[in-house]
């Protein structure tokens, strides 16, 4: 029998009402735990050096810096997460900008919120990414 591991989510916006909202959408995909969330971006460094999260699910705005300076500090990391960026900043330029960082998916919270979800149980899934320690090579289109 294989045992798979859970695959651990850290969830990192200023909102309580958004963290709660994406715990709960983690909740319900099997394989998949919430492994903390942050407020900022001081804390995301923190949570993100102490719990090895496999994704961080990342807000540009955050209170005491940029998302944008936690994803490029992320992906500096040696085995670096995925980082799925969910952000009402849904412009071109933020989109490219966190694409040049590294992002892997990026989404916007009023119309792609549920996209999350739909990347988690892909990831979950056998062959889908976790086991390699990364998602297949799908990035957004602008």
């Amino acid at each position: 029998m294989v045992v798979r591991r859970l695959m651990r989510v850290l969830i990192v916006d200023d909102s309580p009402i958004v963290r709660e909202r994406v715990g709960a959408m983690i909740a319900e995909v099997p394989g998949v735990v919430n492994a903390g969330h942050a407020e900022d971006s001081l804390g995301a460094m923190r949570c993100v050096r102490e719990l090895s999260p496999d994704v961080v699910v990342l807000d540009i705005s955050l209170r005491g810096g940029s998302g944008l300076d936690v994803l490029h500090e992320i992906k500096k990391a040696g085995r670096a997460p995925v980082v799925i960026v969910l952000s009402n900043l849904s412009y071109e330029q933020y989109r490219r900008r966190c694409h040049e960082a590294g992002a892997d998916y990026f989404f916007d919270k009023s119309t792609e919120f549920e996209r999350v979800a739909e990347v988690l149980k892909a990831m979950s899934l056998p062959g889908g990414g976790l086991e390699a320690g990364r998602t297949p090579a799908e990035k957004e289109e602008a």
